[in-house]
């Protein structure tokens, strides 16, 4: 039987880059906290590691977008290939639904239609790599951004966000970070995964330091309006007279329809810093090697972005609001995770975890993995967003399983506390107490040192 080598040449080499860009995915930490859940345990698997609400119905989409794809498929015009970068209606339709938000009209010249907003990211991430160059991260951050550039050989420098700060950007570090190779600095607002929004002052700074390091701004704004704090959510191209900007975007987070992968990626550079280097032109040469968004979902784009109607959006947020105060509540219950900031918007709640308190839990991951294991939670370690120790939960699930999840939370860092951590809770009912409860783990864990007591006599 032959062998793949041709005299001990081999035939293949794979890509080690990808492997890299597997290892630090979010997709790659769940597929392992998922091969750790117990198949005996036959509760439910609550998912609470990844920002996709569309399963449960009280997340459904409007009614307008459900038409709006049934009216483009029923219309037999979508059926073609689409023009490179977009159909011009679609894209025309963006350029409107961004420019209400902006001191300035875009065109549909400026908008290029992608298969969500992870090609987004890939495109621009492409199209701005070239050898010895540099670009400025987030930490945390979205991982796709560390993979796309690892990918493209695109040195990744991260700078921090301040959790004191409510994660605002550390712009003395970008200062000293940035040199005459950075391509960019990536700014993701609402935040994946803290849920900040910045403050219009704050993100005034940010364009102002672009401006001076002479690099462009790369706005993430896929959860843009998803916001229930003090501060409105502000689109980075506000700032497009002060430094260029390429926004980032879709349709997957607002109308909760992650699923149909429509995006975009957007210049505002109404001053035209960007025509000289001509970055038009390979975006649309990239894409022209790329796959296109369906063209029945570019079809039905315009009727969804103009005809939504505002409560379809006030129940979202409203619901997300009712979730995040579950969440903010029982983790006031856990001694050993600590909220230091509320979130203000997205769908995710960052919080840091204290393995001091906990007898057998070494790290985050860890954590994470016997969570799993042990209450079929699904939550995600902080490591794989750039911050050890720490964990980022989805609380845009339903109501009740949401609860539920929290309540198996407590119960596992109950039973994984220190006893000297263990605060003292009465919840005794006629058959005993509550499972989870802190004096019943207080009652396992003086069972298991008289025992090991008794075998060392």
């Amino acid at each position: 039987m032959g062998s793949l080598n041709n005299g001990g040449k081999k035939f293949v080499r794979r890509n080690e880059k990808l492997k890299t860009g597997s290892d630090i995915s979010i997709g790659g930490a769940l597929d392992i906290l998922r091969s750790n859940l117990n198949a005996k345990d036959e509760r439910p698997t609550i998912p609470l590691g990844h920002g996709d609400p569309s399963p449960f119905s009280c997340f459904r989409t409007t009614h307008v977008a459900d038409d709006a794809l049934a009216n483009a498929v029923k219309s037999a015009k979508f059926n073609s290939y689409a023009p490179v970068g977009g159909i011009l209606p679609a894209r025309r339709a963006v350029a409107e639904y961004l420019s209400r938000d902006l001191p300035y009209t875009l065109s549909a010249d400026d908008v290029c239609l992608t298969s969500g907003c992870r090609q987004a990211i890939e495109v621009i991430i492409s199209v701005l790599s070239y050898p010895g160059a540099n670009i400025l991260i987030p930490k945390p951050g979205y991982p796709h951004y560390d993979a796309c550039a690892s990918a493209n050989n695109l040195e990744i420098r991260h700078f921090d966000l301040i959790p004191e700060k409510a994660w605002e950007i550390d712009l003395e570090a970008v200062e000293d970070l940035a040199d005459e190779n950075t391509v960019a600095i990536v700014v993701i607002n609402p935040g994946n995964p803290c849920g900040n929004v910045y403050s219009y002052e704050h993100l005034k700074k940010v364009a102002e330091t672009a401006k001076r390091l002479g690099i462009p701004v790369i706005a993430d704004e896929v959860y843009g309006h998803l916001t229930f704090g003090n501060n409105p959510f502000v689109p980075m191209g506000v700032f497009g007279s002060t430094v260029p900007v390429f926004t980032l975007g879709s349709i997957s987070k607002r109308w909760l329809v992650p699923g149909w992968r429509l995006g975009w990626l957007v210049i505002t550079d109404p001053k035209g810093y960007l025509k000289e280097v001509e970055v038009v032109g390979s975006i649309k040469q990239y894409l022209n090697m790329s796959n296109n968004p369906a063209s029945v979902i570019q079809g039905a784009i315009p009727q969804i972005l103009e005809n939504t109607k505002e409560d379809f959006f006030e129940n979202t947020i409203s619901l997300l609001r009712q979730a995040l105060d579950i969440c903010v509540e029982e983790i006031k219950e856990i001694a050993c995770i600590n909220l230091l900031q509320k979130p203000e918007g997205s769908m995710f709640v960052m919080v840091k975890l204290d393995t001091s308190l906990l007898e057998d839990i070494s790290d985050d991951m860890d954590f994470c993995i016997k969570l799993a294991r042990e209450e079929k939670v699904i939550i995600l370690p902080g490591i794989v967003l750039g911050l050890k120790n720490w964990l980022r939960i989805t609380f845009s699930i339903d109501l009740p399983s949401l609860k539920d999840a929290m309540e198996r939370m407590k119960s596992f860092c109950q039973r994984h506390a220190k006893p000297q951590y263990l605060k003292l809770d009465r919840r005794l009912t006629s058959e005993g107490y509550l499972p989870g409860s802190n004096l019943q783990s207080l009652e396992f864990h003086e069972s298991s040192e008289l025992k090991s007591q008794t075998r060392n006599i």
